[in-house]
């Protein structure tokens, strides 16, 4: 991690994907995360494959940097517990219905109550100022209501999931930037925002609208899809023996490229000349592309692009990834963990600060480990404690 957050103190109460990987960036940077789970623990605990108890691939993952601390919150004790924490917190962040936590004692107001200078961050599936609002959300339903699932029928007529949490990732990349913003602002202005929200609903219209609002941007015309992405064969390039990406950009690419494939006649053309009308035409550019790469090996493409110097790059895996010697070399994986944990590989944070100390991560934190490290800190007795434990495992056992 870096330091660069040392001294903000986060109550994290997401599970999941979204609240975790927002969360995790934020301890990434160098913030006290403090992960409050129920004494069931995140139910991302148990997803095969799991090293050890409750520590699967895809928690840890999303929660190193971390401490966890196991509070029942539908118990006096729990509850209890949970305000005093509040009290010397700077940030909460939840990823529940809103409804359901106001009925915990945790809603925006009486949070403030307990501390007037707390930043309180909800990611939610929809607004709370809309129809939608409440309505259960994960991120397969975000992809359908977005429009991320429907993008592929304005190129093949068949709405299709992309194979990642994409709708959940991206929201909690906005949850963190919304907790980075809103200390900042505390920090200039001398007070906090009110209740900070980030719907997953607006967060993917706006992500995948971003470049397909096309035609509809100027009003009356509905017209959507930017039409070099939904081209029919913008796609992985299948090559002699295997599959390639190529993207020639500019007209200067191009060029070079249809030279190379014995078509320089297209540069000739009208439309490619115009610039506009060669945006209109990319169904013929990555046509030809389509046509012409399966006639050469991905390695006799590769030199051809390399010494054209034109953007491309072999297909590759997930496996593939794991060997790749520029992400080996980078140390991407390399694990840089404070004290021993079962996981082996990492994938540390992308962003690098100069002139700022690296230090050692937390690894993925087992459950519960913390509750009584943090608790003591908070002030809490040992008779409180303790109190707390038995309530939360009465409660369990039941």
């Amino acid at each position: 991690m870096v330091p660069i957050l040392d001294g903000i103190r986060i109550l994290d109460l997401t599970a999941v994907i979204l609240g975790p990987y927002g969360a995790q960036i934020l301890g990434d940077l160098g913030a006290d995360v403090i992960k409050i789970e129920s004494p069931e623990g995140d139910n991302m605990r148990p997803i095969a494959p799991v090293a050890a108890p409750g520590l699967s691939a895809l928690f840890s993952n999303n929660n190193r940097n971390k401490k966890s601390v196991v509070l029942d919150l539908k118990t006096d004790g729990g509850k209890a517990a949970l305000q005093k924490l509040i009290g010397g917190a700077h940030v909460l962040i939840h990823n529940m219905r809103q409804d359901a936590l106001d009925k915990l004692g945790f809603g925006f107001d009486a949070v403030r109550a307990i501390n007037s200078d707390m930043i309180y961050c909800a990611a939610v599936g929809f607004g709370r100022d809309g129809p939608y609002a409440g309505r259960p959300a994960y991120d397969d339903v975000i992809q359908a209501a977005s429009g991320v699932a429907g993008l592929s029928q304005l190129r093949d007529g068949t709405p299709v999931y992309p194979p990642t949490i994409l709708a959940d990732k991206v929201t909690g990349l906005h949850l963190a930037y919304a907790v980075l913003a809103a200390v900042v602002y505390r920090e200039r202005k001398g007070r906090v925002p009110g209740y900070v929200e980030i719907p997953m609903f607006e967060t993917m219209t706006g992500f995948m609208l971003n470049e397909h609002l096309s035609g509809a941007t100027w009003g009356d015309n509905e017209t959507v899809g930017y039409q070099r992405v939904v081209a029919r064969d913008r796609r992985p390039y299948q090559t002699k023996d295997g599959w390639i990406a190529v993207l020639p950009y500019t007209p200067q690419h191009w060029a070079k490229v249809l030279a190379d494939m014995g078509r320089p006649d297209v540069v000739e053309s009208p439309w490619f000349k115009d610039p506009t009308e060669r945006s209109r035409n990319f169904d013929k550019l990555y046509g030809l592309l389509a046509e012409i790469l399966p006639s050469r090996t991905t390695a006799e493409w590769l030199d051809v692009f390399s010494r054209l110097d034109v953007p491309h790059s072999p297909v590759r895996t997930p496996t593939d990834l794991i060997h790749d010697p520029h992400l080996n070399a980078v140390g991407f994986f390399t694990p840089n963990f404070a004290t021993e944990t079962p996981v082996k590989r990492t994938l540390r944070a992308p962003i690098l600060f100069g002139g700022v100390a690296v230090e050692p991560d937390l690894p993925p934190p087992l459950l519960g480990a913390d509750t009584d490290a943090v608790l003591r800190e908070a002030g809490l007795s040992d008779v409180e404690i303790t109190a707390a434990h038995q309530r939360a495992t009465k409660r369990t056992s039941a």
